[in-house]
Parts: C-alpha cells; structure tokens; sequence
C-alpha cells in the first residue's frame, strides 16, 4: 500500500464533495483515509486533521518538499527564521518587501508541484526494479499487486477479485495514456503523468471517464443526484436516500455542476478538475493570511511572516544547498 494513489473511488468522492482531481488508488488504507478527511485531491489528503489546518501541510506548501519539512523542524529557531526571509526574498516577485496573495498563491503552486515531483521520485524508485530509469507494466503490476503478467487473466477470473480487477483495469489505461511515445515503459516525466494524473490536462479525458464509469452505476451515460450521493442509507421500499441532512448539504453543489440544468450531471460537467490545486492553494492562502496579518492591510510584511515563523515552516529546513538548488527552480518557473 501506498500513500501515492487515490482510488477511482476516491475521485468519485472528490467529484462529490467538491470537484477534485485524482486517481491514484492503490493504497487502499490511504483511500480510506482520504475519504474519511473528504480530501478533494492527493494534494489536499492531510490539509486538516480533526477539522484544524495541518501544521505539516502548511510548511510543505511553503517549502515544496515533505524531506525538507522534516529537517526544519530540527533548527534553532533563530536559524528558521534566517532561512525563512531568504524564502521570503525568493516569493517577493516586485521586490517590495511584502508578500501579496497572488505571490503566495504562486508560490504554493509550485510548491504542489514540487511535492508531486518528490512523491512521484520515491514511488518510481519503489517499482523500477531493475533500476534502469523506467518502469514497465510487468515492474508495476509485480510491486503494486504482487503478480505477474501471465497470472493477469487468472486474477481477472476469481469473483473475489473484483475490486482488483477494477483497479487493474484502470491502471493499464492510465498506464497506456501517459506513455506518450508507445514504448512499453515510463520514464521519470511519464511516470509522474501516471502518478498525479490530475496535474497533467492530457491525462484527463481518462481520469474523467473513469469517474463517470464509477459513479454511474445504471450505466446510462451520466451521473444524477442519487448515483452523485453514493453509498447512503436507502429506505428499503423506495430506494431512496434517507440521509436527508446529507442530502440537503451537497443539493446545491450538485445543482452548481449542473450548468445546463438537466438534472444529471454530464461528462463535460465533472471539471474541470485541473483548477483543484489552485482551490486548495487559495484555501491555504486564505489560512497563512489570516494567521500572520497582525495588521489587517491583506498584505504580509517579512516581519509579520517571520514572527509567526512556526505558522509557516516551524523550525525546519534540509540542507543548506540543496535549499537553495530547489529556490533556483522556482525561479526558473516564474
């Protein structure tokens, strides 16, 4: 199991609670846990924990590194903060001493895709298994469900199965869609279009349609309000969803995606999903803003930002260089 996937399921869910952006499933433990937490994306699995913002997601959307955030936290606090206005250098687009939403909303950004990069690293070293610098199905299927291609079809074949066959199925297309040059394996920019096919556009004509498939359980071609609900108390006789505090909460959002007001919801009416980073980025802006903007004025000077500098990376940090080797990238990305 690993924390890298998001089951279809998951995206269903996502999809349900408020447009969202995955697939990633194998981790069924991590599923779960993500369904629990109405995690909308990978990236926003951990945001809140018991309804409070996650001190760790914070300094990762900051620092774009989860290795990094580790070894912040084993910093003097003095050191912290130092380390901490050279970021504040870095985030300063217009050089004018203060951070503006947009420049923190950038930043978060590319902070997301670095994390992306980071997870995507550690898995691909996980299934390369004979460390050639791609991954092929026969690597995948043999790491992630513990078989190998001629066994494919027996799995397939046992009832019990049905739930891998699924996820099977569905990665093979994933896998097939992000090897653009049809060679039969992944390198490090394919595999990562595999992994977080939510933050590659051409990925997610298959990542929709396997949504659709999901949820659209009298497989009629779209979503209504009940198949959107999911799995909710059903009175026996009428089969209709009892949960009627449930219901009204997610009524409206429904009726928002429904943008021809046709009563179900439409393939072209799941996305777009690629604008899900951005909605967590803000969430976050919004969270950094209200900690440290001591003064109101919805901009955060470098002195508010460094007195609140727990808010934003604790006392973390990784080493030195290697820092600033990952500040150079996102500059070179602005």
């Amino acid at each position: 199991m690993y924390a890298w996937r998001v089951g279809l399921l998951v995206l269903v869910c996502a999809l349900v609670w408020g447009i969202a952006s995955a697939h990633t499933h194998h981790l069924h433990n991590a599923q779960k846990e993500r369904e629990a937490d109405g995690a909308r994306s990978p990236r926003d699995h951990g945001h809140y924990v018991d309804g409070e913002h996650n001190t760790d997601f914070d300094h990762e959307a900051i620092l774009g590194s989860a290795k990094d955030a580790e070894e912040y936290d084993q910093l003097p606090v003095s050191e912290s903060k130092r380390r901490l206005e050279i970021l504040l250098l870095k985030m300063d687009r217009n050089n004018d001493k203060l951070i503006e939403r947009t420049e923190l909303h950038s930043w978060i950004l590319r902070s997301f895709r670095m994390l992306s990069e980071e997870e995507s690293s550690e898995r691909m070293d996980e299934v390369d298994e004979d460390e050639d610098g791609y991954v092929t199905w026969s690597e995948y299927i043999s790491e992630t469900y513990g078989i190998t291609e001629p066994d494919d079809q027996q799995l397939l074949e046992k009832e019990d199965q049905a739930e891998e066959q699924r996820l099977l199925s569905e990665d093979r297309q994933l896998f097939n869609a992000a090897d653009k040059n049809i060679d039969g394996r992944l390198d490090d920019k394919e595999f990562l279009a595999f992994t977080h096919p939510e933050e590659h556009p051409d990925m997610l004509p298959v990542v929709l349609q396997q949504a659709l498939d999901e949820k659209d359980t009298n497989s009629d071609g779209v979503i209504d309000f009940q198949e959107y609900i999911g799995d909710k108390e059903q009175d026996a006789a009428t089969d209709v969803i009892t949960d009627r505090e449930f219901v009204r909460d997610h009524k409206p959002k429904f009726k928002e995606m429904d943008v021809n007001n046709s009563g179900v919801l439409e393939r072209e009416e799941l996305g777009p999903l690629s604008s899900t980073n951005k909605d967590i980025a803000e969430d976050e802006v919004d969270h950094l803003f209200g900690a440290a903007d001591d003064d109101g004025d919805d901009l955060l000077s470098f002195l508010e930002v460094l007195d609140h500098h727990d808010v934003f990376v604790g006392s973390e940090a990784t080493d030195y260089g290697d820092h600033l080797h990952n500040l150079d990238r996102f500059e070179d990305e602005l």
